[in-house]
């Protein structure tokens, strides 16, 4: 079964895009930091971390449902290294994604296979994987790493 998922987006001044979701979604102004923009809502590359973050902590959540289990609230923070590839040209170049956990781990049953498959099942970040490497760490509420 095949899907298809569309957004559009509107110049609205220089930089400043506005996002279309489509109906009942409220719209979003991107645009680019200074000295290229003003700053005004979130760059493409925050978009596409949101995206990322947002998909891998959904899914985690999904993998801990399906065991009842509560993770007492998930936090993720991705962040982007940026360089210039070999045509000088900026890419992101690896994303990384801290995932925590609103409890400790010992609170949690099932762990060890939540966290080998949950990634997996996350539509974005394997595709975005595809092009760009991204690791993903997750801890517990202690800071504990979940392996």
């Amino acid at each position: 079964m095949s899907d298809t998922v569309s957004v559009s987006i509107t110049q609205r001044s220089n930089y400043q895009f506005v996002v279309n979701f489509g109906k009942a979604i409220p719209e979003l102004q991107g645009d680019e930091p200074a000295p290229l923009g003003t700053g005004d809502g979130p760059s493409p590359n925050q978009l596409l971390l949101a995206a990322v973050a947002n998909c891998l902590s959904s899914s985690l959540f999904f993998a801990l449902s399906k065991y009842k289990q509560d993770a007492g609230g998930i936090t993720a923070t991705a962040t982007a290294r940026i360089d210039r590839n070999d045509n000088k040209r900026l890419r992101i170049q690896e994303i990384i994604v801290d995932i925590r956990l609103g409890k400790r781990q010992a609170e949690l049953t099932h762990l060890d296979r939540i966290r080998t498959q949950f990634e997996d099942f996350c539509t974005v970040t394997e595709s975005v994987r595809s092009g760009i490497p991204v690791t993903v760490e997750v801890s517990d509420r202690d800071g504990e790493t979940v392996n």
